[in-house]
């Protein structure tokens, strides 16, 4: 109790409180930059970790990742940009309710989504980061397997559309997922001899090309007269602008079933925020009453995706301080900062170092709430500086995508790569192709082959498919819900096609 206080009061110094305000101002101004990833936010303070004291700066960087997971958000919903892979998901309800006028209330639900997320995961880590801790490390690829499989057969309760189309963006996304060095044998794929594609294509530069850049090439079909138009027009009525209480009591179901699926995502090395987004979108939709507002701009699709992502923020941390594996590429980033200062994670973290551990725990908790306050404060900032003309924004957000995919890798492959997919994008919205599933399709194809070869190769080991099942109840468990999910999501796609045929024919539709 008294290393407790102790944290507590760590926290709570000016230095600490400093440090977490400069922290998520930062991390959001740095979000909202399109290409500049969270990771990267956190990467420019890791230099500068070194002269602070370890109750000061590991919750700065804490609070900047918090921040620039918010901050990426508001492109996305205002511009059709995400700031981070992560915000990808927010794209798909976000942007359709802002078109409406309703970006006030968008960027309302998305920092609702994002603290509460937050939040529900830190209280996780603090209270049960051992258990959740012991349940992951008993994950290995097989059960990773079954993971993705999840992701890809909530995939088809994602296709609005045509099935065939979906099952080619998934199928497209998988193959530019192959490009470069086979994990195992480090052969190149693809590759065609050029050597920038050893490395294989650069997420951003994918993300940024077919969402934000398709944009400005479909703008560029309308009139001059359209294009001297604000970009986004915000609505004057009050209720448009803002998240009323009963709205965020009918979203609470959705939050917390987003934020379990953050934190579990999060507690599992490898997988990310980004993949915990899709799969809590896909779930919010195919257990909500009305599904047929997903996609143009429902509230629960905003809100699902945002609590999803933050969640894992916290989540990551439950590896890195229980056993000393990082979640993700910002808790590696951590996991340096803290053995800069002298602090080895693990289990005998909590016995040599407790008070910095529990500064830390405390901090997070109240990097909430900054984010919450500064975020409010952001928000009409942000709303004012896309309520310009399009022919002034749209050559803006040109020159910010160009400089977020140059900034990745500091190549101007990737910049060339983000136009090639931003007209493969605008292709594919003339086609109707839908170019979130093939998004989907290649995040999930690396970890998918990873993971299934090296799934074969513990088979082959073992005493066959059969023995090797047996001695991972974990996995016969996942095999079992995975069964019933697929069979869930065929009973809901026959009932979906009998609902349209019946109203192609007359017999239902409105009226």
């Amino acid at each position: 109790m008294e290393a407790i206080l102790e944290g507590i009061s760590l926290s709570l110094s000016v230095n600490a409180l400093l440090g977490i305000i400069v922290g998520v101002v930062l991390g959001q101004v740095l979000g909202s930059i399109p290409g500049l990833t969270a990771a990267m936010a956190v990467a420019l303070l890791v230099p500068f970790s070194f002269y602070f004291d370890p109750w000061v700066g590991i919750p700065m960087m804490l609070a900047m990742f918090k921040g620039s997971l918010f901050g990426s958000s508001i492109p996305a919903i205002l511009l059709r940009t995400p700031g981070t892979p992560a915000a990808a998901a927010t794209v798909i309800d976000g942007y359709p309710l802002a078109k409406e006028g309703k970006g006030g209330k968008a960027l309302r639900t998305v920092l609702f989504a994002s603290v509460f997320g937050d939040a529900f995961s830190d209280i996780c880590l603090i209270l049960g980061s051992g258990a959740l801790a012991a349940i992951a490390i008993r994950f290995g690829p097989s059960e990773y397997v079954i993971l993705v499989l999840f992701a890809l057969i909530s995939l088809v309760s994602l296709n609005r559309g045509s099935s065939w189309r979906g099952i080619v963006a998934i199928l497209a996304g998988v193959l530019i997922g192959c490009i470069g060095l086979d994990p195992i044998s480090g052969t190149a794929r693809l590759t065609f001899g050029n050597a920038e594609l050893f490395d294989g294509v650069g997420l951003i530069p994918m993300l940024i090309g077919f969402l934000a850049i398709s944009e400005v090439f479909t703008q560029l079909e309308q009139p001059l007269k359209t294009l001297s138009q604000r970009a986004i027009e915000f609505s004057k009525r009050p209720e448009d602008n803002k998240l009323s209480r009963e709205e965020r009591r009918e979203l609470l179901p959705t939050l917390l079933r987003s934020s379990m699926i953050g934190t579990v995502t999060g507690a599992l090395p490898g997988l990310g925020s980004t993949v915990a987004a899709f799969i809590a979108y896909n779930e919010a939709r195919r257990t909500a009453k009305r599904p047929e507002e997903f996609g143009k701009g429902s509230l629960h699709g905003i809100a699902a995706p945002e609590a999803a992502n933050n969640a894992v923020s916290g989540a990551n941390l439950i590896p890195l301080l229980a056993f000393g594996i990082p979640g993700d590429v910002a808790a590696a980033l951590i996991l340096g900062a803290l053995l800069i200062q002298g602090i080895t994670p693990g289990p005998l973290a909590f016995r040599d170092n407790p008070e910095p551990i529990y500064a830390i725990f405390s901090a997070m908790l109240l990097a909430n709430l900054v984010n919450y306050l500064v975020g409010i404060a952001y928000i009409p900032l942000a709303k004012r500086l896309v309520s310009v003309s399009k022919r002034l924004l749209f050559p803006a957000v040109l020159v910010f995508a160009s400089a977020g995919a140059y900034a990745m890798r500091g190549s101007l492959f990737d910049v060339q790569m983000m136009f090639v997919f931003g007209l493969i994008g605008w292709l594919m919205s003339k086609f109707k192709f839908p170019t979130v599933l093939l998004l989907i399709g290649f995040i999930l194809a690396p970890i998918l082959e990873r993971s299934a070869r090296q799934t074969l190769i513990l088979i082959d080991s073992s005493d066959g498919l059969l023995a090797f099942v047996q001695s991972r109840p974990v996995l016969m468990i996942l095999l079992g819900v995975l069964a019933v999910l697929a069979v869930l999501v065929i009973r809901q796609q026959i009932s979906m096609r009998r609902f349209t045929d019946q109203d192609d024919d007359g017999v239902m539709g409105p009226g």
